[in-house]
């Protein structure tokens, strides 16, 4: 905190002495004032973006967790499964865009669409490397007391994996609204991406920034949200680990 806190001293510091020009880096006070006088309207823009990244997200998890069990339960799925969804991870969003803007026009169900499409990979490649690391252990023993596979693999193996998954989901946490606003960018009627278009084009650098740091807000509250629900469900990293077997 003292870091982060030296550093913002030493930017307003250096924007104070004219070492750069405030159109190109404007000092933290500016930034804070041009905040305040557009709150109303900065607050409106975030709404759909801040809409679009919680779906968004909220559909890669479904998503991603039974497409990791797919690839964990069945070859022919990983085999067909996995290259696609390495392939989604590969195309630059500024080319799939224009697709979605003509499949969905420029309603917020295809910002959803792409940002639940760029999010998913990372939720599940990690619910299939940690189900493939639970130990047999798990399995065995649930065997012996005679559950199924299926009830084995939803209350035993899920369980054990879901540190795993939670790492997943907040890789794709951190860039969520990112990926939201900047479909906005390229086309939108509204949001944070037509937000920070505007600042661009009216040469509002400020207002450019304003807009970075609520995208950082929303990216920190997702990702305190997740915390909470891994404590919830999973505990403690000494509980998590208390868990395990010895070896």
């Amino acid at each position: 905190m003292l870091v982060f806190a030296a550093l913002i001293a030493a930017w307003q510091a250096w924007t104070d002495l004219g070492s750069i020009s405030e159109h190109a880096l404007p000092s933290p006070s500016r930034i804070i004032q041009a905040s305040l006088a557009a709150w109303p309207d900065l607050m409106e823009a975030t709404q759909p973006t801040a809409t679009e990244g919680f779906i968004g997200f909220l559909l890669a998890t479904g998503l991603g967790v039974l497409a990791g069990i797919g690839l964990y339960r069945w070859r022919s799925v990983h085999d067909a499964l996995y290259p696609l969804i390495a392939a989604a991870q590969m195309v630059p969003l500024i080319t799939v865009a224009p697709l979605f803007i003509i499949w969905f026009g420029f309603e917020p169900l295809g910002k959803v669409v792409i940002v639940a499409l760029f999010a998913l990979f990372p939720i599940a490649v990690q619910t299939y490397r940690g189900l493939q690391e639970v130990p047999p252990f798990y399995q065995d023993v649930a065997l012996t007391c005679g559950a199924s596979q299926a009830w084995t693999l939803w209350h035993v193996k899920l369980r054990v994996a879901a540190r795993q998954i939670f790492s997943g989901l907040r890789v794709s946490a951190a860039y969520v609204f990112a990926t939201a606003a900047t479909a906005e960018y390229l086309g939108a009627r509204n949001g944070l991406g037509i937000w920070l278009q505007s600042a661009f084009n009216s040469f509002q650098t400020p207002l450019i920034f304003s807009a970075t740091l609520v995208i950082m807000a929303l990216t920190g509250i997702l990702l305190g949200l997740i915390a909470l629900a891994e404590r919830a469900l999973i505990g403690g990293d000494d509980q998590a680990d208390s868990a395990r077997p010895e070896d």
